[in-house]
C-alpha cells in the first residue's frame, strides 16, 4: 500500500475521478464524518513506504473509509468482511454485475418518479414486503442473478425509506418505513461504477469478524468498526444484523484485537464512548488497557429527534504511535 504522490493527484485527474468512489447506501454508523481523525491515526510512514501492502475491514458497513484508502493510496489487495448478508450481497454485485444492476436500478428508478406521493407509497410496501418475503428461500449460498434483483430492492428501499436507516425487527425483516422524498436519487450510476473498480483486487466475504483471522497477518492495515456500544438503553433502537452484538462481543473483539497485535498488524478501532453519559464507565478503558485510547468529537447523524443532534465524543483506539 502506497500514499499517491500530490503529481500523480494532479496529473491523475481521469484516474481520481474514476476511482472517487463513496458509499453506496447510507448506513447507519457509517464513517464520512471520521475520516480526517482517522486519516490523522494512520501509520503513514509505514504506508508510504511501502511496508503496508495489505488492507482489512471485518465490519465493512457503509465503506467510507475503505473507499477513502483506495482514493488515496494503491492498495494491493483488500479484504472487506461483514455479517450482514443482505449488505454483502449488493457488494458482490456492484463487484462482478454492476451494468446489470444499474439496468435494474434505472427501471425502478423511472417507474418510481413517475408516481404520485400515494402511489410511490404503496410501490414501496410492495417492494418491501417482496423483499421479506423472499428472505426464507433466498439462495445465500451461490451466487446467481437472483442477487442483482435483491441487491437493487436493498438500495432502491434504502435511498426511499424513512432516514437512509437499515433496521431489522425480532424476525430479521427490514421494517423501515416509507419516506417522503421529491427526489431520491435510486440510481447513481456513476458512483456505482466507481465503486465497482474500487473493489477491484478485493475480496469480499459474508461471515464473522474473526473470520479475517485467515487474512491479517504482520503489517496488515486492520479498521475495525464494529457496532456501537450503545450509550443508553433507549439508543438500542436497531438492529444491523440478526445475530447483534452485545458487550459479551465486544470483549470477543477485544481478545480479537490483542492476538492480532501479536501478530504485527497496524490496528485501528473506533467505537462509541460510554462516559458521554457516564463518566465512571470505563468499560473500553479496561478492555483496550495498554493500547492508545483517544476521543474525537463527532456528530449523531441518524435520530429521530433533531434536537439530539448534537457532538459527542466517541473512540479511536490503536497499537502503534
Amino acid at each position: 500500500m502506497q500514499a499517491l504522490n500530490s503529481m500523480e493527484m494532479i496529473k491523475g485527474k481521469q484516474c481520481m475521478r474514476l476511482n472517487n468512489a463513496k458509499p453506496f447506501l447510507k448506513w447507519a454508523g457509517g464513517k464520512s464524518q471520521l475520516l480526517d481523525e482517522l486519516y490523522k491515526r494512520l501509520p503513514l510512514a509505514f504506508i508510504q513506504s511501502g511496508e503496508i501492502e495489505r488492507y482489512v475491514e471485518p465490519f465493512v458497513g457503509g465503506g467510507a473509509f475503505f473507499f477513502f484508502i483506495k482514493r488515496n493510496f494503491k492498495v494491493r489487495e483488500s479484504f472487506l468482511l461483514d455479517i450482514n448478508r443482505e449488505l454483502m450481497i449488493s457488494y458482490k454485485v456492484i463487484q462482478n454485475n454492476v451494468n446489470e444492476l444499474i439496468d435494474e436500478l434505472r427501471n425502478i428508478e423511472e417507474r418510481y418518479l413517475k408516481l404520485s406521493e400515494e402511489y410511490r407509497k404503496h410501490f414501496y410496501y410492495n417492494i418491501r414486503e417482496e423483499y421479506n418475503r423472499q428472505k426464507n428461500n433466498f439462495d445465500y449460498a451461490n451466487y446467481n442473478f437472483d442477487w442483482i434483483k435483491r441487491a437493487a430492492s436493498l438500495i432502491f428501499l434504502n435511498k426511499t425509506c424513512f432516514n437512509g436507516l437499515y433496521r431489522l425487527n425480532k424476525k430479521g425483516e427490514f421494517n423501515v418505513p416509507f419516506g417522503k422524498y421529491k427526489n431520491p436519487t435510486i440510481c447513481d450510476s456513476e458512483n456505482l461504477i466507481a465503486v465497482h473498480r474500487a473493489l477491484e483486487d478485493t475480496e469480499i466475504i459474508c461471515a464473522d469478524f474473526e473470520e479475517s483471522k485467515k487474512y491479517i497477518h504482520k503489517n496488515t492495515l486492520v479498521y475495525l468498526d464494529p457496532p456501537y456500544r450503545p450509550l443508553s438503553d433507549t439508543s438500542n433502537f436497531t438492529s444491523y444484523s440478526e445475530s447483534g452484538f452485545n458487550d459479551d462481543d465486544q470483549r470477543r473483539l477485544a481478545y480479537f484485537f490483542k492476538e492480532m497485535d501479536k501478530r504485527g498488524a497496524y490496528l485501528l478501532l473506533s467505537n462509541s464512548d460510554p462516559k458521554n453519559v457516564d463518566v465512571n464507565d470505563n468499560f473500553f478503558e479496561e478492555l483496550y488497557s495498554g493500547f492508545i485510547l483517544e476521543r474525537v468529537k463527532a456528530k449523531r447523524h441518524i435520530n429521530c429527534y433533531g434536537n439530539k443532534r448534537g457532538e459527542i465524543n466517541e473512540l479511536i483506539i490503536r497499537n502503534y504511535k
